[in-house]
């Protein structure tokens, strides 16, 4: 599974799942730009890194141009950067909204169109986000998230169809709750707005995997590496539900 030779950005690069996928496509011997809003924990990876906010075709575009620079032509993207915030239907405002899709979709897009040109030059590439079980069936009190999830999975598969006769190929990997720190503020949201305690809410969250546990960021990283080999070459608008058999 030698990724040598590869460039692959990692967007949201800097914690959790983006920083355990950056670090096992090094290990591959890929070389890896990570990405994100905040430079301090990007600095941490000991990786190549880029500052930019990937609902901003424009900072995309100078990112990526900047990453070109000091590491080549872009083989493959890991559209990771995501946001999840919670609120009852009824009260989901229309900012709310707009700022999922901003981040989950728009941002996929973004990153996905900034490489493209390269990978049909080098005549090789993989796209792959990081969607979620939310991007293959509902939840209650994040409908905004779930409907951006959603849409990720159908830019996904439209994409791969667009792309089918090239060596490209463009997959989504979509896990259930992972014990990130996007888990952690899900948890203590619901603690502030239920009175539930810390470990009544955790348990709740992690009954909806049957395995009655949270997914490891290590796992979802593997996913992604696999999807980057050649072993993967056949496998084009796939969603791989990491969920312990939720989905």
């Amino acid at each position: 599974m030698s990724l040598k030779g590869r460039h692959i950005v990692v967007t949201g690069g800097g914690t959790g799942v983006g920083a355990a996928t950056a670090q096992a496509l090094a290990k591959a011997g890929a070389t890896v730009t990570v990405m994100g809003r905040t430079e301090a924990p990007l600095a941490e990876q000991g990786l190549p890194y880029q500052i930019c906010d990937v609902t901003d075709s424009e900072a995309v575009g100078a990112a990526f141009d900047k990453a070109r620079d000091q590491a080549g032509p872009i083989h493959g993207v890991v559209a990771n950067a995501g946001m999840a915030e919670s609120a009852p239907f009824a009260r989901m405002t229309p900012d709310l909204m707009s700022r999922t899709l901003a981040v989950n979709v728009i941002g996929t897009s973004n990153v996905w169109q900034a490489a493209l040109a390269d990978m049909k030059a080098a005549g090789w590439g993989r796209m792959v986000a990081i969607a979620s079980s939310a991007g293959l069936k509902g939840y209650p009190y994040v409908s905004a998230y779930c409907a951006a999830k959603h849409g990720v999975v159908g830019l996904t598969r439209a994409l791969a169809l667009e792309l089918a006769k090239t060596p490209i190929t463009v997959n989504a990997v979509c896990p259930g709750f992972i014990d990130t720190p996007m888990l952690d503020r899900s948890v203590e949201n619901i603690v502030k707005t239920t009175g539930m305690s810390d470990e009544a809410a955790r348990s709740s969250l992690s009954a909806n995997n049957p395995q009655g546990r949270f997914i490891e960021t290590d796992e979802v990283a593997g996913a992604v590496l696999w999807l980057m080999s050649d072993a993967a070459r056949s496998v084009n608008g796939h969603t791989l539900s990491i969920t312990g058999g939720e989905v």
